[in-house]
């Protein structure tokens, strides 16, 4: 385990878009397709375009395909905000519930929002005992003063980031903790580089990303945090074939394109693991990620 102080180091590199501020709304039980389920009433939801059109079509294959994460990184999280019985922790754009299941292991009570409802709708069936809501990150419809732990897991970079750490702030309590979490590609693998360029060759040039570092810029320059600490870790994430092809079709970009260009989507990620030796021969494939963990204190 790498647990490193300050600036991002190794193979993860460090990367940034949601709104509002509902305030004081009280949960509500609700059923939903026989699944008992408590929903969180927010205020006006709204989502970067790329992922409420992408993520809306591809939650099933989000859920099959994406990795989870190192254990040794939820308890060096654990260990570093306080995650434990008695507290409470919001997780941020909690997609499919990926990094939810694995708060919920901590025994902290947990909060988890995700305004794109095919989304909400999968962490819901897999997570029934988890409070669920449709809050955004600048928009959470949560109390003020309600939370000691905030995270986004593979999430932050979607959000209006000012905006949301905005509403962070209001929410936490004092001393609170900000977390970001990412599974980042190792791109230093001939194949993995060739099969992103098929994804950044289709990506329009605005499109979010961690990797820019966007967000550790707005982050380190706004009062009232402490310094970024961090914790690097590997994450192989072993596969089929058609794992690798599933995992390209879950990106929000790809699930956007229509039904032919999906199909020459389907045909260069093809290509490219017929090209490299790691990946022509047999049916499993390792796809080699980094979990960057990042954390701070509210003051």
């Amino acid at each position: 385990m790498q647990h490193l102080p300050g600036r991002c180091s190794g193979l993860g590199p460090p990367g940034g878009r949601r709104r509002g501020a509902a305030r004081g709304r009280t949960p509500v039980a609700r059923r939903s397709g026989g699944v008992h389920l408590r929903l969180i009433a927010s205020g006006g939801v709204t989502v970067h375009q790329a992922a409420g059109t992408g993520y809306q079509r591809a939650a099933d294959a989000y859920e099959r395909s994406r990795p989870s994460y190192p254990l040794p990184a939820l308890r060096g999280l654990a260990d570093a905000v306080g995650l434990e019985p008695g507290r409470t922790v919001v997780d941020l754009g909690a997609g499919t519930g990926k990094f939810t299941r694995l708060l919920a292991l901590t025994g902290a009570r947990v909060v988890a929002l995700e305004p794109v409802a095919a989304m909400r709708g999968r962490l819901a069936e897999l997570l029934p005992g988890v409070e669920v809501g449709s809050g955004t990150a600048e928009a959470t419809g949560l109390p003020d003063a309600s939370a000691d732990v905030v995270v986004a897991a593979q999430a932050w970079h979607w959000f209006r980031q000012e905006e949301a750490l905005a509403e962070v702030e209001r929410v936490l309590r004092p001393g609170g903790s900000l977390a970001l979490v990412w599974n980042t590609f190792d791109d230093s693998v001939p194949w993995v580089r060739d099969f992103q360029r098929i994804y950044f060759g289709r990506a329009p040039e605005d499109l979010p990303s961690h990797l820019d570092g966007r967000w550790r810029t707005l982050l380190e320059a706004r009062p009232g945090w402490s310094p970024v600490e961090e914790l690097h870790l590997p994450n192989p994430h072993p596969v089929t074939r058609e794992g690798v092809l599933e995992r390209m079709a879950s990106s929000s970009i790809i699930a956007a394109l229509d039904a032919a260009e999906q199909e020459r989507v389907r045909a260069e990620v093809d290509a490219v693991l017929r090209a490299h030796p790691q990946t022509r021969d047999g049916d499993r494939v390792e796809l080699p990620y980094t979990t960057d963990v990042y954390w701070t204190r509210r003051a």
